[in-house]
């Protein structure tokens, strides 16, 4: 697999997973079809998607931008071969934990810190009734600030091991549709079930209450440092 192949690769995953995003919204958005499984009543506001897809572009730009850059930089210490399934499991598994490691304490700070959450988390609470492509309505700083932890999660597995591309790509879709899925307010029966991770309603009662469950992926931190939420 060439340089240019990773970095098409790596563009067309994000795109894809975001794509979906995109047909996801207009559905919850311009149908009843999820209806019965939305957590919050509220209705949407009109025209909010077209108002905000301005920001929404410029912040999936910033994410394949940087990806496909990282992955254009450490191409030299790629594996392109799908030769363990063991390994790109442990990969995915470890950036996961890593990225939310940061994702969490980092979300937590911009609440605490007035200044911050009002001159920037700010943003993204103006979605207090949330739908699935609002994980793309943030401020670019901040949004740029949460990218950190995935750069953190790989240079670290990079120290033990090549990174492998499909675990790269792995993580890339599982970790869009899980924010598409949290942001939008909709608890579908499966998705609901499955353990350890977070779900929407943890995530949901976070923009309504603009307090608690900070974590996006797991649901022990929130747990272990007691920022947990109780549902009503």
């Amino acid at each position: 697999m060439t340089q240019t192949q990773v970095v098409i690769g790596t563009v067309s995953v994000l795109l894809a997973s975001n794509l979906l995003g995109v047909l996801y919204s207009i559905v919850v958005l311009r149908t009843d079809v999820f209806s019965n499984f939305r957590i919050q009543k509220k209705k949407y506001k009109e025209g909010i998607f077209k108002a905000r897809f301005g920001l929404y572009f410029f912040n999936l730009v910033v994410l394949m931008a940087f990806s496909a850059g990282g992955a254009y930089a450490l191409y030299d210490y790629i594996d392109t071969s799908f030769s363990s399934g063991w390994i790109i499991a442990a990969q995915v598994i470890a950036a996961f934990v890593i990225d939310d490691v940061w994702f969490y304490f980092m979300h937590r700070y911009m609440h605490e810190n007035k200044y911050l959450l009002k001159k920037i988390h700010s943003i993204h609470h103006r979605s207090s009734t949330p739908f699935p492509l609002e994980y793309l309505y943030a401020h670019p700083l901040e949004w740029m600030t949460g990218m950190i932890g995935l750069a953190i999660a790989f240079l670290l597995i990079l120290a033990i091991m090549p990174i492998n591309v499909y675990a790269f790509w792995i993580f890339g879709v599982i970790r869009n549709l899980h924010e598409i899925q949290i942001h939008s307010d909709l608890e579908l029966p499966l998705i609901s079930k499955l353990p350890l991770i977070s779900k929407t309603r943890h995530h949901d009662d976070h923009h309504a209450k603009l307090d608690g469950n900070y974590a996006s992926t797991f649901l022990w931190w929130d747990k272990i440092f007691k920022t947990e939420l109780k549902s009503e």
